[in-house]
Formats: C-alpha cells, structure tokens, sequence
C-alpha cells in the first residue's frame, strides 16, 4: 500500500514531477556514490534530463534542483528563501560541492525532444574521474508527486514495493467500498487503521495535522504577497489584492461569496508554488492548491469542522489518491492535466464528503463525479511555467470538487459509472493523448498564445 505520507509530502515549487522529483533524484545519486566510496574519486558530474524533463526543465527548475539535489539539499528543508542565489553561485562557478564537501565539475543538459523508455521525465547521472573514466551511471524517472523510481522499475508508474502488511489492502475502489462495509467503517478509518502499520495513531495525526499546518501557511503567505511571478511572462499575483478586497467586504445578500474566498484559497497556495514557495504535494504541486482549498472551505464556512475533521478528510483524499496512483497515474508528463489537477478534484471531493458525513458510497460518488468531469484535460503551459492556466484551474477544479460532493450527497450513493471505470478510462485517455499536450510546452494554449 502507498501511505498517506507519500501523496502529502512537503516540497517546493513549481512542481513536483519537474522539481521536488530532480531534486530527490539528484540527491540520491549523490548520497549512492559516498555510500559506495565513489565520491572522493569524482571530478565531474553529468545530468542529462530527457523529455518533459528537457522540454520545460527551465521553466519548472529542474536545473535548479538538480544542482541542489547534488549539493545535499532536500525538497523539505532546503531553503527557499536563498536557493535561488545558492544556484546563481554554482552555475558562475561551474563547479558545487557534492552533498556540501566535495568539489566537483558539473555539466547539466536539457534534451528538449530526446525520450528515455517508460515515462517522460526521464533523467541520467554519470560520476566521472580525473581520467574522463565512468565511475557511475545511473537513470532515474520522476513519475510525478515525487516519486521516484530509477531503471529497475517494472513499470512506468511504480514506486518501490513497500511490503509491510497492513489491515485493508485494498486496490480498487469496490475493494475498499467492499472492506469498508464488511467492517462498517467509513474510509478514513480503513486509511488509519492502514497507516498504523507504520506509524502510531499519534503520530499520523501529529504528521497531519503538521502537513495541514503547512498547508495553511501557504495559503497565507500567498494571501499577503504581491508582484510579479518569475520566468518571464510577468504573470501579477492577484491573491494579496483579493484577499484585501474579500476582508473589506460584508457577506450581504451574495450567496456565492463563499466561492470567492475558495477561489482566493486556491489562488494563493498556486501563486506560492508557482513563486518556488513551500507547498504540500497534494498529490502533486501544479495540484497543490486544490485539497487546501476545500479544507479551507470547510474549516472555515462548515459548522462543527474540527481539527479532527480535517484528519479524516486527508486520509480519505489519500485513499482516493491511492486508486489513481496504483492504477492509472498522477503524471502531468504521461496523462495530461486529468492526472495531476483531475486527481487531486477528485481526493477532494471524497474528503469533503466524508467530513460533511457522507456514506463511504458517497464518498465514491464524488470521487468519480469530480474525476469524470476533468478527462481528457491536457497540460500545455504556457512558456513551460506552472502558471498560466495552472493557477486558475486550480481555483476552478476546488469550485468543482464542492460541487461533486454536494451533488453526491444529495444521493444515496448509487450511480452508473464507478470511480474504478472512470480512472481506467482517465489512464486510456492518457495513453491516447498526443505527446504535444503532456506537459511539453509543444501545444495547447503554449503555442496560440504570445509569450509576452
């Protein structure tokens, strides 16, 4: 089973597949050679980064993070604030310290239309000698959210097989409906009763209630920051200037203003990532604003909402999270848009519906309602940058995740098509997608609209 604490993890912007991903891979090629008594013999670095990797690399910061990954950094820790002069310094000198101590060359190149087999976002790292001699080489693929996985893998979309066992090992969605009412448990207990085969319940809650913590910090750095994004396009953050104007407001008679401050929630959290902020991945950054923004909604505008009640909506989102991992992909680069923001629409209806007491059917329902409704959207951003339309289809997908869980509610859980169905099809679609519309920069409104 893939945890909680894999689909919400702590990271960095702009994206996870494209950011956090290199920045692990690197870290890891790095930590192997000292391991492995490698590094003290190292005089050259090289990374090379292949298709989606290649083709928007700059834009998404994957040099960036390649560099730091070598240099000992982590998604989680690494400091945002001096990253950005940290790297400067390391590309003017042509030379970084590996993991902080050993100098080395580097050579770092974006093949912007060479693929690696099994997923796009392909990377390779070779450690040389003083000789020009291989010492190491090593592939590694970001398969999206920040998983990893190097040339080993079976599969495109695996991550590695954590064989602990635990209580409900469900797979598909009629599995854990199936486990969920042979036990009469809603599905965030079948997802606790699964972490605890890692963690103590104390600390599953302490690490979400930490993640949920992050999670609203973001959204109020967003909420107070104004200026320009960088990368080139000049994208005006808009969250600060709403966040002003919701507060100087009254409620009145606007009976959607609600939707208003979802929108700003999703804004901010998008703006931040988008910015090389500090986000959650959930389950992936271009994706990150969506959950925090119904958790926000529902905190703030829910009667009864309880710290408690935001526990129980994240592990269910993560169970949601699970089915699309396992069974189709949260990769922008090889399902399009529908993986990543479709996704993360979907792990948010089914928390919300959980929290506003809906049946583990429901909370079914508005998983696939949400999914259904996001198929076959592409990733085509503009100038390779988690912008423009990521940030303001973050915002929509929150509106749309509401929506599929009122709808849902407003039933008895019973409907045609299943969450199971809908993800086949999600991955199919996929499959048939052009390469130019997963995450390329080759297509979409990347090519009709000036960059400018």
């Amino acid at each position: 089973m893939i945890s909680t604490f894999d689909l919400f993890k702590i990271g960095i912007g702009p994206s996870s597949s494209h950011t956090v991903g290199p920045m692990r891979a690197a870290h890891m090629f790095a930590a192997g050679l000292k391991a492995d008594a490698l590094l003290a013999h190292t005089t050259r670095i090289q990374a090379e980064l292949f298709g989606s990797l290649g083709a928007t690399g700059h834009g998404h910061g994957s040099d960036k993070a390649v560099l730091l990954g070598l240099s000992g950094e982590d998604p989680e820790t690494v400091d945002t604030a001096t990253a950005a002069d940290r790297v400067t310094a390391i590309k003017r000198a042509g030379r970084l310290a590996v993991l902080g101590s050993h100098d080395v060359e580097f050579d770092l190149t974006l093949h912007r239309r060479r693929s690696l087999p099994f997923h796009p976002n392909g990377m390779i790292f070779t450690a040389l000698d003083h000789a020009g001699a291989t010492l190491r080489q090593r592939t590694y693929y970001s398969v999206g959210g920040g998983f990893v996985v190097d040339e080993k893998a079976t599969g495109a979309d695996r991550i590695k097989v954590d064989e602990t066992p635990v209580a409900y090992p469900f797979r598909t969605s009629v599995e854990m409906l199936g486990m969920a009412e042979s036990a009469n448990l809603p599905i965030s207990a079948l997802m606790m009763a699964n972490e605890t085969s890692w963690r103590t319940e104390v600390e599953i809650r302490s690490g979400l209630a930490h993640i949920w913590q992050v999670m609203q910090d973001c959204v109020e750095r967003g909420c107070v920051t104004d200026g320009l994004l960088p990368g080139g396009l000049k994208v005006r953050r808009r969250a600060a200037e709403l966040s002003r104007t919701l507060s100087a407001e009254r409620f009145g008679t606007d009976p959607l203003k609600v939707m208003d401050w979802v929108t700003l929630f999703a804004l901010a959290v998008n703006e931040e990532n988008a910015a090389g902020g500090r986000v959650v991945t959930a389950p992936t950054n271009g994706a990150a604003g969506i959950v925090p923004a119904v958790l926000l909604y529902y905190t703030r505008f829910v009667p009864g909402a309880s710290l408690d009640g935001v526990i129980r909506f994240l592990l269910t989102a993560a169970a949601v999270g699970v089915l699309f991992k396992e069974n189709a992909s949260i990769s922008g680069a090889e399902v399009g848009c529908q993986g990543e923001v479709g996704s993360a629409c979907s792990m948010a209806a089914a928390g919300l519906t959980e929290v506003l007491g809906g049946s583990p059917r429901q909370v079914e329902n508005a998983a696939e309602i949400a999914m259904e409704h996001n198929l076959g959207l592409t990733c085509d951003p503009i100038g390779g940058l988690v912008q423009i339309p990521c940030i303001e289809r973050n915002a929509v997908a929150s509106i749309k995740a509401i929506t599929a869980a009122r709808l849902a509610m407003r039933g008895d859980g019973q409907h045609f098509v299943s969450l199971d169905k809908v993800i086949k099809t999600m991955r199919e679609t996929g499959a048939d997608m052009k390469v130019k519309y997963k995450e390329t920069s080759r297509g979409g409104l990347a090519v009709n609209v000036i960059e400018c």
